[in-house]
């Protein structure tokens, strides 16, 4: 499927940000189908049991997903909410040190809430993980402190090549 554009990346996000040793430094990318895809790599610090990603972080990828999954729909870094529930589904075991797929879709959208349905598979296809995640809508500026410049934050724009992933 067709990437669309390289969304933002954070500079210290635990999903996302560039600058964080212990996060996934995740990219995320707009598609053609008005979803969200991401390729990423869980590493040895994320796992729960020998071999196994931990859950709470599968959770963060797949609630990640539907915020981004938002921004894909609009097209840009527009909208902004926080999570008010996630529901997981963890299918099969997630390992690490191998590439997944995760994507964002998103299943309502009205002026006050959004959902989306996250998913992490594996690069043959499997299925590991899946989620159903609820927004509420928020500016900006009710979610964050005063003294903090979104801006700066997600501040990493990086053309990266890519401009197809099989899903």
């Amino acid at each position: 499927m067709k990437v669309v554009k390289r969304q933002y990346n954070g500079r210290m996000c635990a999903v996302c940000g560039l600058d964080n040793v212990y996060g996934l430094r995740a990219p995320f990318y707009t598609m053609e189908d008005g979803s969200v895809v991401t390729l990423f790599t869980y590493r040895p610090e994320h796992q729960s049991y020998p071999g196994r990603v931990h859950g709470g972080l599968i959770a963060s990828m797949l609630d990640e997903l539907g915020l981004r999954g938002l921004w894909a729909k609009e097209g840009a870094e527009i909208s902004w909410g926080v999570t008010t529930s996630i529901e997981v589904k963890y299918r099969k075991p997630v390992p690490y040190n191998e590439q997944l797929i995760g994507r964002g879709v998103v299943i309502k959208d009205t002026p006050h809430f959004f959902t989306v349905h996250s998913t992490i598979s594996s690069k043959e296809g499997a299925l590991l993980a899946e989620g159903t995640v609820n927004y509420l809508r928020l500016s900006v500026d009710k979610i964050v402190s005063a003294d903090v410049d979104t801006h700066e934050e997600l501040c990493y724009l990086i053309d990266d090549g890519v401009t197809e992933i099989e899903i």
